[in-house]
């Protein structure tokens, strides 16, 4: 399967998250990458609680702790690791992940159609 390249890394600060929208099978699907020194973890922009997607502002994930995702709609609060809510109406609740690697300082996930 081929990769297809969201970013290069450094466009996205350090410790801060982008969103970017995939088209798949099923149809788009919007998820975030987050990034952490030189590696970078994604999930799915949606709120377990509801399904509402985590940023009212575009590329706004990060709690005013700068340590969390947080969830806009509700506060519920995500650690950035591995995404398992903390804090709010969804607690041990989890973030989908979202495969992603760094290749050559890209970003790149699997080709999922244009």
């Amino acid at each position: 399967m081929t990769r297809r390249r969201l970013c290069r890394l450094d466009d996205i600060p350090d410790g801060a998250a982008k969103g970017f929208t995939l088209d798949t099978p099923e149809g788009p699907c919007d998820i975030f990458v987050y990034r952490a020194g030189g590696s970078a973890r994604a999930f799915v922009n949606s709120c377990p609680h509801q399904g509402s997607p985590l940023d009212w502002v575009p590329d706004q994930f990060i709690g005013p702790d700068g340590e969390h995702f947080l969830c806009a709609t509700h506060g519920a609060l995500f650690r950035t690791e591995d995404g398992i809510c903390i804090a709010g109406p969804c607690p041990g609740e989890r973030l989908q992940p979202v495969a992603i690697a760094v290749e050559n300082g890209w970003v790149t996930v699997d080709g999922t159609g244009s």
